[in-house]
């Protein structure tokens, strides 16, 4: 057995406590920022439509069942590309290459992670739980995207996208075709920055036959590509504000969303990608809780009652 098979080298046992931080850090726990801000906002806009009082337990509930489907998706991500990553040198020191975490930790991890999801899903309505095993099918075909399309971005995406529409539906019961739209509006902005950070594995996707847009079209176009995501985004988030019926504060919002959307692509370039961190994590995070912040001042000011 190698690294790889997740077996820790001679000394002693990791507390467990260890174990969990490990864990933690395997499945990027505090990444969940680029996703709760925007189920936040579909679910305090539906408690706005339908009685104009937050719900705090079941807003609570959406952050478990989010945390949990998002902690699961990751933590099989890693399982199942953990070879891939012992390869490519950006990825080599990754908790299950290294053996920090094992494989058996990681699939226990991720089954905890599940249960607690489909757990939340039923507290909060039949229809949630119903809908939840769909929602986990996306989180597991999407590290295998990259094995058999050029565009496993797009998966992502769709994975991302039913955040936004399940918080709707975990508060309502019911469909909303405006949950869709900021939905859409999610993944279109994931999937998109999702081209921005595999632009840094090209070589290595490369040679190892991982298939991404730019491992097949080249660096330029997908950014291009995530430029024209923005857009979209960007698009798709005044289609919301306006079916919505969105105040001053949103719009606010969403012109720090487009600043910030144009900072991120001035400082990622073909020839210099050193700053593409600072444009994934940092300026991604500012703009999903920018967004959150305006919406709820926005909501608050047409009357949402705290």
């Amino acid at each position: 057995m190698t690294a790889a098979d997740g077996v820790v080298g001679p000394g002693p046992a990791p507390q467990a406590s260890g174990r969990v931080k490990a864990f933690l850090r395997l499945v990027m726990i505090e990444h969940s920022v680029f996703a709760l801000p925007f189920a936040y906002i579909a679910s305090l806009t539906a408690m706005f439509q339908l009685d104009r009082n937050i719900h705090w337990v079941k807003l609570l509930l959406v952050t478990v069942a989010m945390v949990g489907l998002r902690t699961f998706a990751m933590a099989c991500n890693r399982i199942i590309d953990r070879e891939i990553d012992a390869r490519n040198p950006r990825t080599a020191g990754r908790e299950l290459v290294t053996g920090a975490v094992s494989v058996r930790s990681a699939w226990t991890g991720a089954g905890i992670a599940v249960v607690v999801f489909l757990g939340a899903a039923a507290a909060l309505n039949p229809l949630c739980l119903a809908l939840a095993p769909i929602a986990v099918i996306p989180m597991v075909v999407y590290p295998y995207g990259k094995r058999f399309t050029n565009f496993p971005h797009a998966i992502l995406g769709l994975a991302q996208a039913m955040g936004p529409v399940g918080a709707w539906l975990a508060i309502t019961g019911t469909w909303s075709w405006d949950a869709v739209i900021l939905g859409l509006a999610v993944g279109v902005w994931i999937g998109g920055f999702d081209l921005i950070f595999a632009c840094q594995d090209v070589q290595a996707d490369r040679a190892e036959g991982v298939m991404s847009v730019p491992a097949r079209f080249g660096v330029p176009a997908a950014l291009w590509g995530a430029r024209g995501s923005a857009v979209v985004t960007t698009g798709l988030l005044v289609w919301y504000a306006l079916a919505t019926d969105a105040g001053l504060f949103f719009w606010i919002g969403l012109v720090i969303v487009i600043a910030a959307f144009c900072y991120e692509h001035t400082i990622v370039t073909p020839h210099d990608l050193s700053r593409l961190n600072r444009a994934f994590f940092t300026t991604n995070g500012f703009i999903g809780m920018s967004l959150f912040v305006c919406a709820l001042l926005d909501l608050l000011v047409r009357g949402l009652t705290v």
